[in-house]
């Protein structure tokens, strides 16, 4: 397989198709890159090039509920519990070949939600953690408690559980989250190619099924174990300092920070090229 980015379908179980976007010969180590709520596997398009240049293997999945054709009824919450995202990346991971090596991850939002539980049952899985925006579960839930900014940042995962929150957000062409992409700074193309993907009332309920099947209760885990860059932009408008800088206190490994400066929530769409850096670095410190 070429450099060059290429969609495949592939299947993990029955009725569960992933639309997953790959580059780089499959022998190589891989990288799974999980993304988060309100884009898609087109947020990692320019890591996924870059990473098979270098000599990896990587796939930057839709999630279930993001492929059409891995959309169990999402009126039905169990469909989208935790549990059955997490088997979904490592069952991804498996089908693609590495289900008995290890492999890097990587996360973002939502994924990288998963990612820091995928690292506490399965550390070693893992040859290392990044995580895109997403504070370490224990640092956010701290910072919920002691930060009242933080809860004002968060004031959306309680609005998503609301009935009418699909048709609010599909409303006047999906105004609300082309408003909110716009403002951290993802490009107008990159927010057309993630509503190619989320800006319809199917995609949309799976989304937020995410959401509704857990709650906003955030499960406890225990320090991380596994080598981890944690990249957060600045100017994030989900995650504020506090979680971000006290995710340290929770890593029991190699730990590394790194703040953007000026750069949003989304910050492989907005900083794709600081990212992809600071990414294959970290990914030769800590080899499979």
């Amino acid at each position: 397989m070429s450099n060059n980015v290429d969609t495949i379908k592939l299947q993990t179980a029955p009725r569960l198709v992933f639309d997953v976007s790959v580059a780089g010969a499959r022998d190589k180590p891989l990288v799974l890159m999980l993304h988060g709520f309100g884009v898609s596997r087109f947020s990692y398009t320019a890591q996924v090039s870059a990473l098979a240049a270098a000599g990896f293997f990587a796939a930057a999945p839709n999630q279930r509920g993001y492929s059409a054709g891995a959309r169990p009824d999402p009126s039905d919450y169990a469909n989208y519990r935790i549990d059955l995202l997490i088997a979904d990346a490592l069952d991804i991971a498996a089908a693609l070949g590495h289900g008995e090596r290890r492999f890097h991850l990587v996360g973002h939002d939502w994924g990288g939600s998963l990612a820091w539980e995928i690292a506490d049952r399965y550390p070693e899985r893992l040859g290392s953690l990044t995580i895109l925006s997403r504070p370490h579960p224990l640092s956010f839930a701290r910072a919920l408690i002691e930060d009242e900014g933080q809860k004002h940042r968060s004031r959306h995962h309680s609005r998503f559980l609301e009935p009418d929150a699909v048709a609010d957000i599909l409303a006047d062409d999906l105004k609300w989250l082309r408003t909110r992409l716009t403002a951290n700074g993802v490009p107008q193309a990159a927010i057309e190619a993630h509503l190619s993907v989320i800006g319809n009332p199917a995609a949309m309920e799976a989304a937020l099924a995410w959401y509704r099947a857990r709650g906003v209760r955030h499960a406890p885990v225990a320090p991380t174990k596994v080598p981890t860059l944690y990249i957060w932009g600045d100017a994030d408008d989900t995650v504020g300092r506090l979680a971000a800088e006290g995710t340290g206190e929770f890593i029991a490994a190699p730990y590394q920070f790194e703040a953007l400066p000026d750069v949003g929530h989304f910050v492989a769409d907005q900083a794709p090229d600081d990212v992809t850096k600071l990414l294959l670095e970290h990914l030769h410190r800590h080899p499979v």
